[in-house]
């Protein structure tokens, strides 16, 4: 047979086997709708099975709820569920972490929600919603959330009213996160190093109030004092017996950063081996929040927000009014010019540390409260923003820190109007490159400091 004759044969295996796929491909598929559509009769349908997982009932009027559309959303992961004919529901999540957890409530029954009056011990629906709730795990590798449905209005929100509830949100979080970047500019800017380690800063006051108020049962107002202390005290430590000898030696700006990085790594897994990977929760149980239209606002983000700005303004009077502030700015400046004008450079640069470091642990109590919760890795979580909010607002410059982290933290919150949560910091990130572009120096920086 010629190589002529051969060729419609070949064509037509090639059909015949492109018909054979097709038709695997079309019964496979419809395997998978009828697996899919059998999911609702075993709680977690055809998940991914992991070790962590949250599951519960769904009943209205002590009877179970079919079909009711669940989802959990975090850390870049979601999954959907709905409820068996006996109202359970189980959601895999590949590790432990906070969550998101949305009840479809379109999947409801007509003029029914979830009952906001019985509820699980600690679980509240998240502002604006009747149905989302932030969950996480305890001890266990699972988290049971029974939910009780009643009857009442689903609570929705209009555009405005959600813009008005993120801008309040971001000015809260911009400005406790001002504090910490406040502090890390002062240290960038008279001693020209980009401290990694300042999240750990950060984690170290939260841990410490946590010690004092939790552990021990001591007062809050204790807790959050050793908090501060503790966090000069570790300012002072660092400089003294790190930082100092270092620049003593003649370290340049990048030997001193690769030692940051790796200081940051010890403390971190440090407050791992002694507290656990476990989130825990500072004391303050909130009353009725205090209505603003349609914002709301517990008395602990009254307080957050008041604290703040209290303290802001006495670093801003810290700066501008007193020797050593305006010593910080000198040498921040031109420290070889400072040093010859007669400034113990030395001595403010460990009052910078300390002040830093006080900063750092206020800011660190205040994120327990807004995240909220205490980890081991909580400053790690914030260290990028920080950084931000300093670039943004002009390298070395405390007031532009402060510019910087007031448009992070409401750049943040207000994203999560049209992106999803997982990516809301991302999109200050967004916003630094913007403004970077139009102005290399930052909103408050000056050009000679790039130099």
């Amino acid at each position: 047979m010629t190589a002529t004759a051969r060729t419609p044969q070949r064509w037509l295996v090639l059909i015949l086997g492109a018909l054979l796929a097709a038709s695997l491909l079309i019964v496979g598929g419809a395997a998978s709708a009828a697996h899919a559509a059998g999911a609702p009769d075993t709680p977690g349908g055809d998940q991914e099975k992991t070790d962590y997982y949250f599951g519960g009932v769904i009943t209205f009027e002590d009877k179970p709820v079919a079909d009711v559309g669940m989802s959990v959303k975090g850390g870049g992961f979601e999954a959907k569920t709905v409820t068996d004919a006996q109202g359970k529901w189980r959601l895999y999540v590949p590790d432990k972490d906070t969550y998101t957890l949305v009840v479809d409530e379109t999947t409801l029954p007509e003029g029914v929600i979830v009952d906001a009056s019985n509820l699980p011990e600690g679980l509240q629906p998240i502002q604006g919603t009747t149905g989302s709730f932030e969950v996480e795990f305890g001890l266990t590798k699972t988290k049971i959330v029974n939910l009780f449905l009643g009857q009442g209005e689903r609570v929705t929100q209009s555009f405005v009213d959600q813009l008005a509830v993120r801008l309040v949100n971001g000015l809260n979080f911009g400005l406790l996160l001002a504090l910490a970047a406040m502090g890390a500019a002062l240290i960038f800017g008279t001693t020209g190093l980009s401290n990694f380690a300042h999240g750990e800063m950060v984690t170290w006051g939260a841990l410490l109030a946590l010690l004092f108020s939790t552990t021990w049962q001591l007062p809050l107002w204790l807790g959050v004092t050793a908090a501060v202390l503790g966090g000069g005290a570790l300012g002072l430590v660092l400089d003294a017996g790190l930082w100092r000898p270092l620049r003593r030696r003649g370290l340049g700006v990048v030997q001193l950063m690769i030692v940051s990085i790796g200081l940051s790594l010890a403390l971190r897994y440090t407050y791992q081996y002694f507290v656990g990977g476990a989130t825990s929760q500072l004391p303050g149980s909130s009353p009725a929040p205090i209505e603003f239209g349609p914002i709301s606002l517990s008395y602990i983000d009254l307080i957050s927000m008041g604290v703040s700005v209290i303290v802001i303004l006495g670093v801003a009077y810290f700066l501008l009014r007193t020797r050593i502030g305006k010593a910080t700015r000198a040498i921040s400046d031109n420290p070889q010019l400072a040093a010859a004008s007669g400034i113990n450079v030395d001595r403010v640069v460990r009052i910078v540390w300390v002040l830093a470091g006080a900063l750092a642990a206020i800011s660190g109590v205040l994120w327990a409260y807004f995240r909220p919760g205490v980890r081991w890795d909580m400053g790690t979580q914030m260290l990028l923003l920080i950084f931000a909010a300093i670039t943004l607002g002009g390298l070395g410059t405390a007031f532009g820190a402060l510019l910087g982290a007031l448009i992070v933290g409401i750049v943040v919150e207000t994203s999560t109007l049209w992106i999803p949560s997982d990516l809301k910091y991302a999109g200050a990130l967004v916003v630094l490159i913007i403004i970077l572009l139009v102005r290399p120096q930052g909103l408050l920086g000056r050009r000679e400091r790039l130099g």
